[in-house]
């Protein structure tokens, strides 16, 4: 094949000298526009794996960059005043100019022609070759070019940053949070040879232009920079290597690249040109040259044809870059939001840094290092007891008004559609008495409806009657005389998403027969398929509020210990709330405000109507997954406010299921952010719920401050034991086990105790 490679950075040269080790018949062509040497940026990190990966793909070049790496083990994060070092994170890192001469050296001992200060654009003719290598990093023209052909989408990310370099050595990764006159400024500081460290500086946009850096000098800046961070520098100077970049243009804001297609007709994407991994996870490099590894690889295999084989590369590298683009957008959003977390105690900061990719984990952070998370365990304990205690974050209790929590770990509310005209029958007992005696500190019941009308099915619990009390007070008994569990009733009312078939019929769909009139916010049917609702009046407003009011009061004489009124997912508050359902043109429609307004005098009445004691939560839907058309995250914001205001003692935080066509974008936790923000931004309590399946996930929220409480659905479904188990498996032991139950428990503790021994060290 003839190549040409545009872009001598490390993607453009590691593909040229693989392709040409791969077959030295191979004609290989690297254009680059800048002279020889010339390069932005300091030091790039691997991982040990990606190493392993280089030494497969070529020894000779993998030698040498072995023999130029810095090795550190521990990462330093200094936050007021404190130091906080965890180690066995295992970083290597090389010079950027020390890398790219290793592989243009080993480029030219191959064969590969190198054309330095040789500027090839997109409208040349490049009839004599049959593939075209666009490497020509983040600000790909051959991308540009061709942008609707690469579905190209770029994302300006927020922050300002200024990649310097110092003779300062660091010997951890370090992390350095500085407090100005105009805001945070903080540095990532690692070295990457025996005398020289990579330097970046971040801060916000509005620190940056408050400290005037946009109308500063190269110089100029570099001395202001050395002045917030004189107490690190140890009297080293800063410098840069970025001659191309003057003044303001010296400070970018990071550009978040994806592309839809890698490849058109014979151009092929490679390295940032294709995509872009934020500097905070260190794995730009680490991509590109893995790309060129796999690129090198399915050109060179046999009797496939050129666009299949493109079609191969995009597919067997697509996914990793995806999650590695997925971590990177957490890091790079905490430290967007750094704002949320600068009131974190000097541990838990530390902590929610090193997790904030959430690809370290609890766990993960015991195996690196054990003492330093034992550490931050028994600070989280001594908060929540007074008592320092090395124990999971997941047991330690929790206080809400007068009532305590013997763990944070929640049994979701979950539909079961199991009631007939709505009174609990066996089935609720057993179901929630079987949670509560699992070990889960909170159960929550499913949404009980406040009338006959209000139900999402024929299936569902009510609250209308002295009957349904009277049932719900025989499992509230029972969960209190058999566990330390408290229980808390869900109350709501269907709105347009009512009269429907049972949770495993057909979701969501309208009822064979007998269905029922609806009402809402608005005539906004939930699908074409469902009913269309009558816009409620002010008459129907009163009746629905006194309902709430009056199951608020028979679910205090059943005895329950805390009340959540359901205001997410589509139901009638739901519908008030987004702007999807609520097309009303009165006092509750239109502005958030107006929009609140009928949800905030249903809780009122309820608060009033509730003993002062015990707590009130509400849950609601912290995005409808609809941009600007819906409830975003910055509403989310203003209604938990208001809703605390009212006296809410906790934001359930869940998402979406707010309109029919709502496209989530799912994962592993993938609501908790929303809790996260609502909670550090408000200073309020929150539930954290979604897609969170393994004690690791607990542990972590919980630790990082994203929220106070967990809730897990799934998981208690089918493993009503799933908090006794995590005991269990963690080797916690001061946790109460019905005692019937006691022989099983120990035996459960006996084999994870064996299976943790057997594992490797």
């Amino acid at each position: 094949m003839r190549i040409a490679c545009i872009g001598a950075g490390p993607a453009g040269l590691y593909l040229a000298l693989l392709m040409k080790r791969r077959d030295p018949r191979h004609q290989v062509d690297v254009f680059e526009r800048n002279a020889r040497g010339v390069t932005f940026g300091w030091g790039v990190v691997f991982s040990d794996q990606t190493l392993e990966r280089l030494e497969a793909a070529d020894p000779q070049s993998a030698a040498r960059i072995a023999a130029g790496f810095a090795h550190w083990d521990d990462i330093e994060v200094h936050f007021r005043g404190e130091v906080q070092r965890s180690s066995g994170h295992g970083f290597i890192g090389i010079g950027r100019r020390q890398l790219l001469d290793i592989l243009d050296s080993r480029a030219r001992e191959l064969g590969v022609a190198l054309h330095y200060e040789c500027e090839r654009l997109p409208a040349d003719d490049w009839s004599d070759y049959d593939l075209v290598v666009a490497a020509d990093g983040i600000n790909s023209r051959f991308r540009e070019h061709r942008s609707d052909c690469f579905a190209v989408d770029i994302e300006t990310r927020a922050n300002k940053f200024v990649w310097l370099g110092t003779d300062r050595l660091f010997d951890a990764f370090t992390f350095i949070f500085e407090r100005t006159e105009a805001g945070w400024v903080w540095a990532h500081a690692y070295r990457f040879a025996e005398d020289c460290s990579t330097f970046i500086v971040e801060c916000s946009e509005a620190t940056w232009r408050s400290l005037g850096l946009d109308r500063m000098s190269e110089e100029e800046a570099i001395a202001l920079c050395e002045r917030i961070f004189a107490n690190y520098l140890d009297g080293h100077r800063l410098r840069s290597n970025a001659a191309h970049l003057r003044g303001a243009a010296a400070w970018p804001n990071f550009r978040r690249v994806t592309c839809g297609r890698w490849f058109d007709g014979r151009t092929v994407l490679l390295g940032d040109a294709a995509h872009s991994a934020h500097f905070s996870i260190g794995s730009g490099t680490k991509l590109a040259l893995e790309d060129a590894i796999t690129l090198s690889e399915v050109l060179n295999r046999a009797d496939l044809p050129l666009e299949r084989a493109l079609e191969d590369y995009q597919a067997e590298r697509s996914l990793e870059v995806v999650k590695l683009q997925n971590s990177a957008r957490n890091s790079t959003e905490w430290f967007e939001t750094l704002g949320r977390y600068t009131a974190f105690e000097p541990w838990q900061f530390a902590y929610s840094l090193l997790t904030r990719s959430q690809r370290i984990s609890h766990e993960n952070l015991r195996l690196r290092d054990r003492r330093w998370l034992e550490s931050v365990e028994r600070q989280f304990w001594k908060r929540a007891t007074g008592i320092a205690r090395s124990a999971p974050p997941m047991f330690a209790p929790f206080r809400l008004r007068d009532m305590t929590l013997a763990n944070r770990v929640v049994v979701s509310p979950m539909a079961t559609y199991s009631a007939a005209d709505g009174v609990p029958n066996d089935f609720h007992l057993v179901h929630y008495g079987a949670r509560a005696m699992g070990g889960a500190g909170l159960v929550f019941t499913e949404m009980t409806c406040v009338s006959p009308t209000g139900r999402i099915s024929p299936g569902c619990t009510g609250l209308w009657s002295d009957e349904q009390a009277a049932a719900w007070r025989r499992t509230v008994d029972f969960v209190h005389a058999n566990s330390d569990a408290k229980i808390c009733l869900q109350l709501g009312h269907s709105g347009a998403k009512g009269s429907t078939q049972r949770g495993w019929e057909e979701a969501d769909a309208p009822l064979a027969d007998s269905n029922w009139p609806l009402i809402a916010a608005s005539d906004v049917p939930w699908s074409p398929a469902n009913q269309r609702p009558r816009p409620m009046t002010r008459a129907d407003m009163d009746e629905v509020r006194d309902q709430f009011v009056a199951a608020a009061r028979r679910s205090a004489e059943a005895g329950f210990d805390m009340l959540e009124l359901h205001a997410a997912h589509g139901y009638l508050l739901s519908g008030f709330l987004t702007p999807l359902q609520n097309r009303r043109d009165d006092d509750y429609g239109g502005s958030l405000e107006n929009r609140l307004r009928f949800p905030l005098e249903v809780f009122r009445a309820m608060r009033r109507a509730w003993p002062g004691e015990r707590p009130m939560s509400v849950r609601i839907s912290a995005t409808d997954w609809a941009g600007d058309d819906g409830v975003t995250p910055d509403d989310a914001v203003k209604i938990a406010r208001a809703f605390a205001e009212a006296g809410a003692d906790l934001i359930d935080v869940s998402a979406g299921q707010t309109w029919a066509e709502a496209k989530p974008v799912y994962g592993r936790m993938f609501q908790t952010p929303f809790s996260d923000k609502i909670r550090n931004e408000l200073g309020v309590a929150t539930m954290a719920v979604g897609n969170i399946t393994e004690i690791d996930h607990v542990n972590s929220i919980l630790t990082s401050g994203r929220a106070d409480l967990v809730a897990l659905a799934r998981p208690h479904l089918i493993d009503p034991m799933w908090t006794l188990r995590a005991a269990a498996r963690q080797g916690y032991r001061d946790i109460r086990v019905p005692p019937p139950y006691l022989g099983g428990m120990a035996q459960l503790a006996r084999l994870f105790e064996r299976e943790a021994q057997e594992q490797p060290r």
